[in-house]
């Protein structure tokens, strides 16, 4: 039976009804190839299929052949593939999509478990779960290029990475973050996890959520004392409901949407490792 529709559109964590069949993305891949598996659940059966396809490639739905057409992605977790059903040997239409670039971050190393309770210790309260997953793994990370998150104003530079255990070297060190960029402006209840040119980047110190916040630079004013700090913890904004999420919606930054250059004095190098003690 020739389905009414001849195009559907499949969106993450979604199902989409059309014709013959209700569609739904397992996973999507940027490769290169840029690859999908694609799955069909005929309304006429209670056989599903799933189909690894490359873009252009074909698979059968009841009795038609349909087309995995285009993939346009905003980040890793946010995107929509483009199915079409077509006609034997029809020529493929050119896709539009935009493709997500993956985060290109090196990780300074791992912490264990002792390392991550003496973290805690130092702190004075536990990390959030998956942060502290994430943190264990990598003990911070080095933005290679300047990154983003399209549509929030700060800008990850090489000279400002994500914050790990680096005592050696207290600029990029996460308990001294606290002391110098969390105490002034806001309450233990948070915990930064990073300066980035425009602002500072958050977790809650709380249980319970793992929302990663942006504060901008232009709210990190007025005087000290509680009502000061309330105000500005309102104007935090979530920007990823996880440090996954956040590490998937990063993006290496075009030179077009770069900040204004930095100057560093001279010797300033932007790896813990070319410390020692905290000395040059």
């Amino acid at each position: 039976m020739r389905s009414f529709t001849n195009v559907a559109v499949v969106r993450n964590n979604t199902t989409t009804s059309v014709g013959p069949a209700r569609f739904g993305v397992h996973w999507v891949d940027v490769g290169p190839p840029v690859r999908a598996e694609i799955i069909v659940m005929p309304f006429r059966s209670d056989e599903n299929s799933a189909h690894e396809v490359t873009l252009g490639e074909t698979f059968p739905v009841a009795g038609e052949t349909w087309r995995f057409a285009d993939l346009d992605m905003s980040s890793a977790d946010d995107w929509k593939v483009t199915v079409r059903r077509v006609d034997e040997d029809e020529v493929m239409e050119p896709p539009t999509g935009r493709l997500w670039e993956r985060a290109r971050l090196q990780p300074y190393g791992q912490l264990d478990e002792t390392q991550l309770q003496s973290l805690e210790t130092a702190l004075g309260a536990p990390l959030p779960r998956e942060y502290r997953v994430w943190l264990g793994r990598n003990n911070g990370a080095k933005p290679e290029v300047a990154h983003h998150i399209p549509g929030i104003p700060f800008a990850l530079l090489p000279s400002g990475p994500l914050f790990g255990v680096h005592p050696e070297y207290p600029p990029f060190d996460l308990v001294h973050a606290q002391r110098q960029h969390r105490d002034p402006w806001l309450s233990p209840a948070w915990l930064v996890i990073a300066e980035p040119a425009g602002g500072l980047l958050v977790v809650s110190a709380e249980l319970g959520n793992e929302s990663v916040y942006f504060v901008h630079e232009f709210d990190l004013v007025g005087p000290p004392g509680p009502a000061a700090t309330a105000a500005r913890e309102r104007k935090l904004r979530a920007v990823a409901w996880s440090m996954y999420e956040f590490i998937g919606r990063l993006t290496p930054m075009k030179l077009d949407h770069l900040p204004p250059v930095q100057i560093h004095p001279p010797g300033t190098f932007t790896d813990p490792s070319n410390y020692e003690n905290g000395q040059l």
